[in-house]
C-alpha cells in the first residue's frame, strides 16, 4: 500500500515523513487553502534527502509560466485539483513532470470522467468534492471505482477507517486532515502520523 500525505509544511513535517518512508509528500499551491505554502518555502525542499519519498505539487488550473518557475525542477509530480481538460493534461506532461489528476466523484455518472485521463495521466486520484473538507466519497459509490496501481483514493482517510479501505481494495491512498492537529488546519501532527504508517506497515505483513 502506497500512502501519500498532502498539505504538509517544508519546514515542520517532511523529514518525519521521510524517515516514516511516507511514498509521496503532497505540498498546496492554492492560495484559498489554509495549507497553502509559500514559494519561498519551496527551495527548503532541496536539503533533504528524500530516499524513497517523492514529492507532489498539488495545483488547481496551474499557467505554464507558475509550473516552469516553480514547479518542474522541484518536484517529481504536479497534482492538478482543476478543470484540466485531458488536452491540458496532455500538454503539462510534455513539459516534463509526471501528472496526478484527480477526479472529483460526488455521483456515480462522476466515475467514468476518469476515462479521459487514463492514458495520459501517470496516477488518478478520486476525491469527493468538498475541496479542504474532510468528506468522504460516498460508501455506495467506493466498490464501483476502479482499483489497481493507477488508481487513488482521497477524502477523510484516518487511522479509524484505513483497513476498510484497505479491504476494499485501494492500495494507494491520499491523507491530509486526517493527520492534522484538532481544529488546526495546516498542522500536521506528527503522532498521527507515525500511528497511521505504523498500522499502514501492520496491514501490509
Amino acid at each position: 500500500m502506497k500512502i501519500k500525505i498532502c498539505g504538509l509544511n517544508p519546514a515542520r513535517d517532511v523529514q518525519t515523513c521521510i524517515d516514516l518512508n511516507v511514498f509521496m509528500l503532497g505540498f498546496v499551491f492554492y492560495k484559498q487553502s489554509p495549507r497553502n505554502i509559500d514559494l519561498k518555502e519551496i527551495n527548503m525542499l532541496k536539503n533533504y534527502n528524500r530516499k524513497s519519498s517523492h514529492y507532489v505539487s498539488v495545483c488547481v488550473n496551474p499557467t505554464n509560466e507558475f509550473i516552469k518557475e516553480n514547479i518542474l525542477d522541484n518536484f517529481d509530480y504536479i497534482q492538478l485539483h482543476g478543470s484540466e481538460t485531458s488536452e491540458r493534461v496532455k500538454e503539462i506532461k510534455k513539459m516534463g513532470i509526471k501528472v496526478i489528476k484527480a477526479i472529483k466523484v460526488k455521483e456515480q455518472k462522476d466515475i467514468a470522467l476518469y476515462e479521459n485521463y487514463e492514458d495520459i495521466a501517470d496516477l488518478i486520484l478520486f476525491d469527493s468534492t468538498s475541496m479542504e473538507k474532510s468528506q468522504s466519497i460516498p460508501k455506495d459509490l467506493l466498490s464501483k471505482l476502479p482499483k489497481g496501481d493507477k488508481f487513488g483514493l482521497a477524502g477523510a482517510i484516518n487511522l479509524e477507517n484505513i483497513q476498510e479501505y484497505s479491504q476494499l481494495g485501494f492500495n494507494f491512498l491520499d491523507l491530509s486532515s486526517g493527520l492534522e492537529r484538532e481544529n488546526l488546519k495546516g498542522y500536521k501532527d506528527h503522532l498521527k502520523i507515525k500511528k497511521f504508517m505504523d498500522k499502514v506497515n501492520e496491514l501490509k505483513n
